[in-house]
């Protein structure tokens, strides 16, 4: 079994907005499974509410408003994959591949939940898959070929999840 390491933690002010930590990891070892993921990585999550994740979207994307989640991938990749992404940036104290980082709004999570008529669980599920994915370079904003690249992945990953 590859040793992956997952970070995850509520920041303050989510009381009335909790997510599962155990799903959110679960989904991560899914989705990093899925995909191939060979070599032990390192990623962190943290869960915000909207304030937070709306400071958080305007620093780094200079868009003042809340989002569902917000993923930081560390490494490079050419095109969407694990094969694309280089070992060479593993911690070489810890052995891990840093991958990124991925910061939910619980708040948001929750309202859309209720929107799309889902659980919560399969909201945050479906949300890590779509977070770790793009952690390891799929893209939805830049051509149609890459959107559908990434929602059969989602499809496949969560079909399996959910099996």
């Amino acid at each position: 079994m590859i040793g992956h390491k997952i970070y995850a933690r509520h920041s303050v002010g989510t009381a009335p907005y909790r997510l599962s930590i155990p799903l959110i990891k679960r989904s991560v070892l899914e989705s990093l499974q899925s995909e191939g993921v060979d070599f032990p990585c390192e990623i962190s999550v943290l869960i915000t509410d909207d304030a937070g994740i709306s400071k958080i979207n305007k620093e780094f994307r200079n868009i003042d408003e809340p989002t569902d989640v917000l993923s930081f991938p560390m490494q490079e990749a050419g095109v969407p994959g694990w094969a694309a992404i280089s070992h060479e940036e593993a911690d070489p104290e810890t052995g891990l591949l840093p991958l990124g980082e991925i910061v939910f709004s619980a708040e948001r999570v929750h309202k859309q939940a209720h929107e799309f008529g889902h659980t919560v669980e399969h909201e945050t599920a479906y949300l890590t898959v779509h977070s770790v994915l793009h952690l390891l370079g799929y893209d939805h904003t830049d051509e149609a070929d890459g959107k559908n690249q990434m929602r059969e992945r989602e499809k496949a990953i969560m079909l399996v999840a959910s099996g």
